[in-house]
């Protein structure tokens, strides 16, 4: 990859971006870090009665885990003004987390949809393909599948080149682009982000069908189904969407610009684009803030496990085991319908 014309094409003027995208990483990584412990136990305690959903929430809670270990190293990025001051091995590392996180939430946000399209419209077909395994080894190839590709872009790229060290020590913002990064970028769009769209519009169009002529469901059944429907794919159009509308215009705007008489064209949009892409990278993030409070919180059986373990805390003002009885479980061990 060429960095040589990285401060020609592109600028980065110290401004209040800086001090914008770091405060985004705090709350995200504040905020993230609360809501997944809190909700970690009662996730665990379904997983060990091999309810599937848990299964998948532990997976999603795992992840944002992983990527938040890494969010002070960008807090101290955008502290320092875009200036990458931990070496070469540590971006790559943190980067890798990040892209990686952001598509394994995609594909466990995919599973559950699928899940619970299933649970939904074939309760009873669908038992033989909703076990404790199966849940298990879709999590695993998920993982697998998306590090792997994320670890062969950083070795054919050259792990140098997601640091721009000439040019004040970039993290992931060397440009131009190059035609193998365009190119990777439009596959991550397509298969990344357009896809699994589909697959959860297709998914949830389905359920709030099902579930809109059901007369055995409740109100608040029904309500619920709604939430969960609507809020992931809020998550979509909030936290991804903007991202990856940005990255397609780059891309796009990249192959059009081949010629050497369109290159400062092409260098003038990313100038110009570079403050909102680097906005919708952070907001990203949040969806490690959004995922327990969505899914967990929404679940009868962990919201309700969490309400108990916070009145226990609440009694006795101990940090106390928050362990339910085996009545407690029997009543609240319930799917997400």
């Amino acid at each position: 990859m060429n960095v040589t014309n990285s401060t020609v094409c592109v600028k980065f003027d110290e401004s209040a971006i800086s001090d914008f995208l770091m405060s985004v990483y705090i709350l995200a990584f504040i905020f993230g870090l609360i809501f997944n412990v809190l909700t970690l136990g009662p996730i665990w305690n379904q997983v060990q009665q091999r309810n599937v959903l848990g299964i998948f929430l532990l997976s999603l809670s795992i992840s944002d885990m992983l990527f938040l270990f890494t969010m002070p190293l960008w807090i101290n990025y955008y502290r320092h003004d875009h200036r990458w001051t931990l070496g070469v091995i540590s971006c790559g590392v943190a980067g890798f987390f990040y892209y990686s996180n952001m598509y394994i939430s995609i594909y466990l946000l995919c599973c559950i949809s699928l899940d619970r399209c299933l649970v939904v419209t074939y309760p009873l077909h669908s038992k033989s393909y909703r076990t404790s395994c199966y849940a298990w080894a879709q999590c695993a190839t998920i993982y697998v599948v998306v590090m792997a590709l994320h670890i062969m872009v950083l070795v054919f790229d050259n792990l140098k080149d997601v640091h721009d060290d000439i040019n004040n020590n970039r993290c992931y913002e060397t440009y131009p682009m190059q035609k193998p990064v365009a190119l990777f970028n439009l596959l991550r769009v397509g298969i990344g982000f357009l896809l699994p769209l589909l697959m959860l519009t297709v998914s949830y169009w389905r359920v709030l069908a099902t579930v809109g002529q059901s007369p055995g469901l409740s109100a608040q059944a029904k309500r619920k189904v709604r939430l969960l429907s609507f809020g992931v794919i809020g998550i979509f159009s909030i936290c991804f969407a903007p991202y990856h509308i940005i990255l397609l215009a780059r891309s796009l705007v990249f192959y059009r610009s081949n010629d050497a008489s369109s290159q400062g064209d092409y260098c003038q949009f990313e100038q110009k684009m570079h403050f909102y892409f680097s906005c919708t990278l952070a907001l990203s993030s949040l969806n490690c803030v959004v995922d327990p409070v969505l899914y967990a919180l929404v679940s009868n059986g962990v919201q309700e496990e969490v309400k108990l373990c916070w009145r226990r805390h609440k009694r006795t003002q101990t940090n106390t085991d928050c362990a339910l009885t085996a009545f407690t479980r029997e009543k609240y061990n319930t799917n997400l319908i």
